[in-house]
């Protein structure tokens, strides 16, 4: 059995769009002075947990959050387009409320986490999850015995954690996916392992 990998999964700081309810996908939405300086707080968090890489998703509010993670530790960030949010295609910018209102046709099976609705333009939950798997195994399996950190979305971890736990991607998320908080699994060939979740101890310090 191969050496498990240590993976640090952490949601982006906050962003005015998370305020406003706004489905982001790959739109790039920067931080916001909350979401800064949650990103400052994590780094120090995370200053002694023996990170030997950070990958980050290319969208600016994770990069951020992911270079802030990384400089003092001295270390560069590598980005993948695998760790994208999900592509939410012509559902991007709407806030929840104007989904309800002006696309019922969208909303309801988005609201149903139905796994092969598909935005126009965007990916389904099937898609969706087949991606985040695949790219986190590799890059998992390329540091094994190692601990390395993936600053990504929402979504990502969403997925994660049903990887995790074996949970349908239809059934109803009873789980928190704050932003900047600390998540924690192990991975081997035979999958992932959940080790905690939604550790935001540092952010209620600060």
């Amino acid at each position: 059995m191969s050496e498990a990998t240590r993976l640090v999964a952490i949601r982006h700081g906050e962003t005015d769009w998370n305020l406003q309810s706004r489905l982001q996908g790959h739109s790039d939405i920067p931080l916001n002075a909350t979401g800064l300086a949650q990103a400052a707080t994590l780094a120090e968090a995370l200053r002694d947990e023996g990170l030997s890489h950070v990958y980050s998703s290319d969208l600016g509010r994770a990069l951020q959050t992911a270079h802030a993670l990384a400089r003092p530790l001295g270390l560069p960030v590598i980005t993948d387009t695998g760790l994208r949010e999900r592509g939410f295609g012509q559902m991007e910018g709407l806030s929840y409320r104007e989904l309800d209102e002006t696309r019922p046709e969208w909303a309801a099976p988005w609201r149903a986490r139905v796994p092969e609705f598909t935005p126009p333009d965007g990916e389904s939950l099937v898609t969706l999850q087949a991606r985040v798997v695949a790219v986190v195994q590799r890059l998992a399996a390329a540091h094994p015995g190692g601990c390395i950190a993936l600053v990504s979305h929402g979504g990502v971890l969403d997925s994660l954690y049903r990887a995790a736990t074996g949970l349908a991607l239809d059934a109803p998320r009873s789980w928190q996916l704050g932003n900047a908080a600390i998540n924690r699994l192990l991975y081997t060939g035979r999958g992932f392992t959940l080790v905690g979740w939604n550790d935001r101890a540092h952010l209620d310090r600060a």
